[in-house]
């Protein structure tokens, strides 16, 4: 009988050690790993976005959606202006030429470090593609382009992506959005910046 109680106290005090340092670790693998995968999805935000305004340079507004963002990447040309001092010419009264000169889109891509095909989907989140969104409204009695890409938390926090884990970081919302640009006015900012 003094064994089997000793037993039993040996197991009772195991099971407390491990809940005990289940509960300390729990939080800390939480926050580590929601740093990691929000710094990898807000670096493919961040490419978007540059890519969003490449496409913006050359047409003159938002893609309306990954695959002509996409397709104008791969195809199309960015124009740069430049700027020459002419001091000869006495009819040109500000002493500058412009010259438009264009360059290929998927080369300035490539030395960028941004992967085309992997572009539209969502890190960690199983070939789930970021909500898009690009239209003109007016804003201010201006006619501009808006834009807003982003994705929930719970679509790439894996196993955390649960409303339980709000306990460790009261900040931290499943449902919300971490995305760039808004659907209502003309801001490119990242929520996560």
């Amino acid at each position: 009988m003094k064994y089997l109680i000793n037993v039993l106290l040996l197991l009772a005090i195991l099971g407390t050690g491990y809940l005990l340092v289940n509960g300390i670790n729990e939080p800390i693998a939480f926050k580590a790993e929601q740093e990691r995968r929000k710094n990898v999805v807000a670096e493919r935000l961040s490419q978007i976005r540059d890519c969003q305004e490449i496409y913006r340079n050359i047409h003159g507004n938002f893609a309306p959606d990954f695959d002509s963002l996409l397709m104008s990447l791969k195809t199309d040309s960015i124009p740069f202006i430049q700027v020459f001092e002419d001091p000869d010419d006495p009819t040109n009264e500000d002493k500058y030429v412009y010259k438009t000169i264009y360059t290929n889109a998927l080369d300035s891509i490539n030395a960028m470090g941004i992967k085309l095909d992997s572009l539209p989907y969502v890190p960690f989140a199983n070939n789930l593609k970021f909500e898009f969104y690009a239209d003109t409204m007016t804003y201010q009695k201006t006619l501009v382009s808006v834009t807003e890409v982003g994705t929930r938390w719970k679509n790439f926090m894996g196993k955390y992506g649960n409303a339980k884990y709000q306990k460790y970081d009261d900040r931290y919302e499943p449902e919300a959005m971490i995305k760039f640009g808004d659907q209502n006015s003309p801001n490119l900012s990242g929520n996560w910046e």
